[in-house]
């Protein structure tokens, strides 16, 4: 039996337990996400280095998965835009029962292997792209589909599940093995399994914007300012940044479109608007080596 779906032996009474006990129990639980996080990391670390050159040469983020496993790869997929202007085109999610199964469950989608790798291949594949492939139990069928086709088209595939020595993380060119272990509630992979996931796909993404200059120092430099909380987050990034006041922050943002690097650079180097774009352009987007040019 899968670890994933072993009956916890710690719980066996759980319906019985207190309000209290029975928050505690599931709160505490979730601490060995990280920890199976945490193992993974050279892992993690080595999936970063290999998709780094393909994202810098054009290329792809395409998550696939079914499920609880599906739904976070498209909520990762679909934050990185607002978050670091990741052009929507280049973050793609592939969910089994397709995009309604987002919000209602498509039953028996997991099961096909044809469609995942028809899916994949629909949206056409190269060897820049990174195919994430996601399965708590490692071994459903549409992810391996997927699995299959990417790995034809000469993709980065890359396998995270929460069971050891999974098909997913075996056919993959780099495994990536969340070992979460039982859950307090037997095979409900949407607890503890679910959030080593969440974390994973946050820890890679996140690294992997980093190193393509999306943060300067701490600061995320590369938003979308899309909404009224974002533009105020703009401003106060700009002058954490720079030392300038709001008024001169907005007015640098204003200039330009709401850039924060763009601004940042400008009110740092004393120079135009257009002066700072060409800066940060020769500097491949890095604010940092803009601001040394």
């Amino acid at each position: 039996m899968l670890k994933t779906e072993t009956p916890s032996a710690e719980h066996a009474a759980l319906d019985q337990y207190s309000a209290s006990e029975l928050v505690e129990v599931l709160i505490d639980d979730q601490f060995n996400a990280v920890k199976a996080v945490r193992a993974a990391a050279p892992c993690i670390a080595a999936a970063l280095a290999a998709a780094l050159p393909r994202m810098q040469a054009g290329g792809r983020l395409v998550y696939v998965g079914a499920g609880t496993s599906g739904r976070l790869g498209t909520l990762d997929s679909v934050e990185l835009y607002p978050t670091y202007s990741w052009p929507q085109e280049r973050a793609l999610a592939l969910l089994a029962g397709g995009d309604s199964a987002m919000f209602a469950a498509v039953e028996g989608a997991e099961d096909d292997t044809a469609q995942g790798a028809a899916d994949l291949e629909a949206v056409g594949p190269t060897p820049r792209d990174v195919v994430l492939l996601l399965a708590a139990s490692g071994a459903t069928p549409y992810v391996l589909g997927a699995l299959h086709a990417a790995r034809k088209a000469g993709a980065l595939t890359i396998g995270f599940a929460n069971n050891p020595d999974a098909p997913v993380t075996r056919e993959a060119e780099i495994g990536i093995t969340l070992d979460t272990g039982s859950e307090v509630i037997s095979g409900s992979t949407r607890l503890k399994a679910g959030t080593a996931q969440k974390i994973a796909l946050n820890t890679f993404s996140s690294a992997l914007m980093v190193r393509l200059n999306k943060v300067y120092g701490n600061l995320m430099v590369d938003l979308k300012a899309t909404n009224a909380k974002l533009v105020l987050r703009a401003v106060r990034l700009t002058m954490l940044a720079t030392g300038a006041d709001e008024e001169a922050a907005r007015d640098a943002l204003t200039q330009c479109d709401f850039s924060v690097k763009v601004a940042i650079v400008a009110l740092n180097k004393k120079t135009s608007i257009d002066a700072a774009r060409a800066l940060l352009e020769s500097a491949q987007g890095s604010v940092r080596k803009a601001l040394a040019a």
